[in-house]
């Protein structure tokens, strides 16, 4: 839980040569979490709502249902006005920790624990309840016009009023005008160009003091941290990233962006080694109250949206906890079940049984353990459904014995939006009595406490998945955190992936790069010197190797690569492989009838597909077997071509081959979760196209994840009772 040096720091996937790359489109592609996307929801004025309209429509009624739920235990703070209450004492002891005092004790108010709600009767199999949903409007005429004005009067390019009048609202132009520093609200600009952009317009009034110039750029690094998978940072960490900006007084910044409700304030007890963690339902003694004010803290800034989500996400996850009513174990159709199923199976099965909320860790292989539990839960009765993160996970997990079914197995952004499994009740939970969420460590926070919030009083969650693959691309890293809190059941698979594929990403896992025999060449290194004969080998292997020795076609060999730009990253090796699989001249945006391409419907998202043709109304894409239709407006920034791709674009998928190329210069990107992730992409034979010397062994045994700063591991022990 501790903070990165630079909050802005590029991510693995920026790219080895581009730390740069920070544009719209690399934001997409990389699952950068850039706000909820009502703004690409708004550029389609069709009746006829797309599946990624529906998603985010879905996710903004969610996140409105949260806010009311979350308004019902603390009333917000009015902009502009002075803070008060547990609010101004959190900030009286940011100036008490900065000092070495003891922070007031009114700081420490832990909130009460969940209490045990009874189960409902269940209602068996409802017909599913489409969502209601509809399409964010668009900016107004008007409001674009009246931003492309003062774009214009401040130098800046006509083609952002779209965006910025749709992250400012009414009033945008007037706002920006005011406010010219508002500019960095939108995803790409950065300080220097909103200070260019001020100067002039504001000409000799412009000064780095400025308040408004604080306050930005105070939110512009809280949301770059965001981008990096925090939800929060620590004030003095953020102090220092505001001193680097050029803002002369960083306290003053901070305490202006608060008093603004521009963000949050939060001060945690930090647990020192070796002391008990504080838990929920311990019983508060004198001593105790004394002990607990002495405890050092850590004070941390964060934006609304991700400090509501997070607790939002404990609250659920303690209501989960207790609502399951306790008898709820003894029914003997559990036992049935487990005594039927596989060891793994068994014990899984029997977990879920007395628990509302179970962990499951392990690889591929161990998805048949969960898959068991789904068979089991629909055989008793239960409303149960299985989600993954990508449609081909789910065509994975549905391939499974006894997980046929229409609506048994979906993903999770088609859950939420209400277009795939059983819909929701009047009250807007799920219809459901348990749901298995496969990937959970896809699951960014906000999308963790949409999934939460959504289920019912007595429905059971299991949350499953391998620790170590790269986590969310968005913030937050729900299931290490989860795991770490030992708030609920934990389920370990031994269930190994097999081969020799299997026994190299299984050493991986715990920091090992073993040598594995691969007598029928499942694994085949290729060292190269240089970028350019990496590119050749790549092509080498993708258009004739592959194919001649196993038999794959080039469209089903994936080629992952460590970053978007330079001489071996996604474009050159996509350009080089369009210019021999699908030549043409890209009449649409760069694209041609039959290329691979990588779909983004919404931030932190991936789709591979193809496209079939390009017209009026915008380009047409086959994405695992359905039609989608990319607006003309929409393709720059959510479609790229997808022959080549990062590890963070193809996490949850998987394909018959992969070659990974790993040139000279990703020696300082790689990590084991990168190279875990990369390796475990392919099914049948895997290339590596090695430039990097020792630098892949070291990363392997040296280079965990890159840590981020959440707040859930504090909230869960505050709220969750311990584990028994």
């Amino acid at each position: 839980m501790s903070t990165e040096p630079d909050p802005t720091e590029a991510t693995e996937d920026t790219g080895p040569g581009t730390p740069d790359d920070t544009g719209a489109a690399e934001s997409a592609d990389t699952g950068a979490a850039e706000g909820d996307g009502s703004g690409e929801a708004a550029a389609e004025a069709s009746a006829d709502l797309s599946e990624a309209q529906a998603e985010l429509a879905a996710q903004k009624l969610e996140r409105e249902r949260i806010e009311r739920r979350r308004a019902e235990k603390a009333a917000p703070i009015d902009s502009g006005t002075k803070l008060s209450g547990k609010a101004a004492d959190l900030l009286a002891a940011v100036r008490a920790v900065e000092g070495g005092a003891k922070p007031p004790a009114t700081v420490f108010g832990a909130p009460e624990p969940a209490p045990r709600r009874p189960a409902p009767e269940p209602v068996r199999h409802p017909q599913p309840v489409p969502a209601e949903t509809a399409a964010a409007p668009a900016p107004a005429p008007d409001t674009v016009d009246a931003v492309r004005r003062v774009l214009t009067d401040g130098g800046a390019p006509e083609t952002l009023a779209p965006q910025v009048a749709g992250a400012l609202g009414e009033g945008a132009g007037d706002l920006l005008r005011e406010d010219p520093w508002q500019l960095l609200r939108v995803t790409g600009v950065r300080p220097e160009q909103a200070d260019g952009f001020a100067r002039a317009l504001l000409g000799a009034d412009c000064a780095p003091d400025d308040e408004r110039r604080g306050r930005a750029v105070t939110v512009w690094l809280l949301e770059q941290a965001a981008v990096a998978g925090h939800t929060a940072l620590e004030l003095p960490t953020l102090t220092a990233a505001l001193a680097q900006r050029g803002v002369p007084d960083a306290d003053e910044a901070v305490q202006s962006t608060l008093a603004e409700g521009e963000a949050l304030v939060f001060q945690d007890a930090v647990e020192e080694p070796g002391a008990a963690p504080a838990r929920a339902g311990a019983e508060g003694e004198e001593g105790e109250e004394s002990e607990e004010e002495a405890r050092p803290v850590r004070v941390l800034v964060g934006l609304e949206r991700y400090a509501l989500a997070e607790e939002s996400l404990a609250d659920g996850l303690a209501r989960i906890v207790n609502s399951l009513a306790k008898e709820a174990s003894a029914e003997p159709a559990w036992e049935s079940a487990a005594a039927s199923a596989s060891r793994g199976a068994a014990e899984l099965i029997r977990a879920v049984a007395g628990h509302g909320l179970v962990l499951h860790t392990g690889g591929e292989a161990a998805r048949a353990e969960p898959a068991a539990l789904l068979t089991a839960a629909r055989a008793m009765g239960l409303r149960a459904v299985a989600a993954c993160h990508t449609p081909d996970s789910r065509r994975r997990f549905a391939a499974l014995p006894g997980c046929e079914g229409d609506d048994a197995v979906v993903t999770v952004p088609g859950l939420l939006a209400g277009a795939e499994g059983p819909g929701r009740e009047a009250d807007g939970t799920l219809a459901l009595d348990l749901l298995i969420v496969l990937d959970a460590p896809q699951l960014d926070v906000e999308s963790a406490a949409m999934v939460v919030e959504s289920l019912p009083d007595g429905a059971r969650l299991v949350l499953g998945g391998d620790p170590a693959q790269l986590w969310s691309a968005g913030p937050g890293r729900v299931f290490a955190d989860l795991l770490a809190a030992r708030v609920c059941p934990h389920i370990v698979s031994r269930t190994p992936d097999p081969g020799p594929l299997g026994e190299l990403v299984s050493g991986i896992a715990v920091g090992e790069l073993n040598q594995v025999e691969a007598p029928g060449k499942e694994l085949v290194i290729v060292p190269v010197r240089d970028a350019a004969e990496a590119v050749h080998r790549t092509l080498q292997l993708v258009l004739d190797s592959v194919p001649r020795a196993f038999g794959v076609e080039p469209g089903q060999t994936a080629v992952i690569t460590p970053g978007h730009g330079g001489p071996v990253g996604t474009r050159a090796l996509n350009a080089a492989l369009k210019e021999r699989l699908n030549p043409g001249p890209g009449r649409f945006g760069g694209f041609d009838p039959g290329d691979l391409v990588a779909h983004s419907p919404a931030p932190g998202r991936m789709e591979p597909g193809r496209v079939e043709k390009a017209d009026a109304d915008g380009l047409h894409l086959s994405c695992s077997g359905t039609p989608v239709v990319v607006p003309r407006e929409q393709v720059e920034r959510s479609v790229r071509h997808g022959w080549a791709l990062t590890a963070h674009q193809a996490v949850g998928c998987r394909w018959p081959a992969a070659v990974v190329v790993l040139p000279g210069d990703a020696a300082q990107v790689v990590s084991r979760p990168w190279v875990y992730t990369a390796f475990g992409l392919a099914e049948r034979h895997l290339s590596v196209v090695h430039g990097i010397d020792q630098a892949l062994p070291r990363a392997v045994a040296e280079v965990p994840a890159k840590p981020r700063t959440t707040r859930l591991p504090v909230l869960l022990r505050t709220q969750v009772p311990a584990a028994g």
